[in-house]
């Protein structure tokens, strides 16, 4: 029986929440597994974040929160350790609770990309990437595309400061990338991607000038709903390779459900 007093709660927290994907996703997961198990959306005003996260560590059943905008930074900021891919970015999007009651940060972002677009046949080794957006997810991504082995990336975003930060700190990581901050502007890459929250709504401008696509570039929208998004559309149309982000989420999935162990396994070997 699911919903017990003694299930496994999880959040998902974002601010509004009613986009999240998640919670759908894991309680389809813990009915199919029949795992004792919740996984609730929760939002909360910036201003009330305080006094909310000072509830959620109150809350002694709540094993884990998936964490999206914008909130990435600040439940980072709450956690006592981190796995490198959260601590390089300051950005969390999943947290566990420690045995000693406190919070550990993970970031599968970047992750949950790169493996859906190697599992999509879209190499990323020795490619030129556009990448536009350099905030939480972004800087996930940029970090993760050059381990992974891109020769070069250009960082497009409206705070260019934010921009300069993220390209300097990855071209120190890796100083085998070239990353500079441009414009977003196709011209002269091989895979485009869409970082940012343009496309969510019917009237958002497009992220990036597709009258420069081409054929022989492949293009990534980070963005789950809806499908697709006018830049994938704008992209097909041009004869590019696409790829939605509802893969991405898939491989987060996975990364988050060994993340959160929620079939107890831990407990199980214990």
């Amino acid at each position: 029986m699911r919903g017990s007093g003694k299930a496994d709660v999880f959040y998902m927290l974002a601010h509004p929440v009613g986009h999240a994907k998640s919670p759908g996703i894991f309680n389809e997961i813990f009915e199919e597994k029949g795992l004792d198990s919740l996984m609730v959306p929760v939002s909360c005003k910036p201003e009330d974040f305080e006094a909310f996260w000072a509830g959620v560590t109150a809350t002694e059943n709540v094993r884990g929160v998936i964490v999206s905008v914008p909130y990435k930074t600040a439940v980072y900021k709450k956690c006592a350790s981190a796995h490198d891919r959260a601590a390089r970015v300051e950005s969390a999007n999943s947290v566990r609770r420690l045995p000693d009651g406190t919070w550990y940060a993970e970031n599968f972002d970047g992750v949950g990309f790169v493996d859906a677009l190697k599992d999509g046949g879209h190499p990323i080794a020795g490619k030129r990437v556009l990448l536009v957006g350099a905030g939480g997810a972004g800087a996930s991504l940029a970090y993760c595309l050059a381990e992974e082995g891109a020769i070069e990336i250009r960082l497009a975003d409206v705070d260019r400061e934010r921009a300069e930060r993220l390209a300097a700190l990855v071209a120190k990581a890796f100083p085998a990338c070239t990353v500079r901050v441009g414009e977003p502007d196709p011209t002269g890459m091989e895979l485009v991607v869409n970082a940012t929250p343009m496309g969510l709504k019917p009237t958002d401008p497009l992220p990036l000038d597709t009258a420069k696509l081409t054929a022989d570039m492949t293009v990534m929208d980070i963005i789950m709903e809806p499908a697709e998004t006018p830049l994938l559309k704008a992209a097909r149309e041009a004869g590019c390779k696409v790829q939605a982000g509802r893969p991405m989420m898939d491989f987060q999935v996975k990364g988050m459900s060994e993340f959160f162990d929620i079939e107890r396994k831990d407990r199980l070997n214990g």
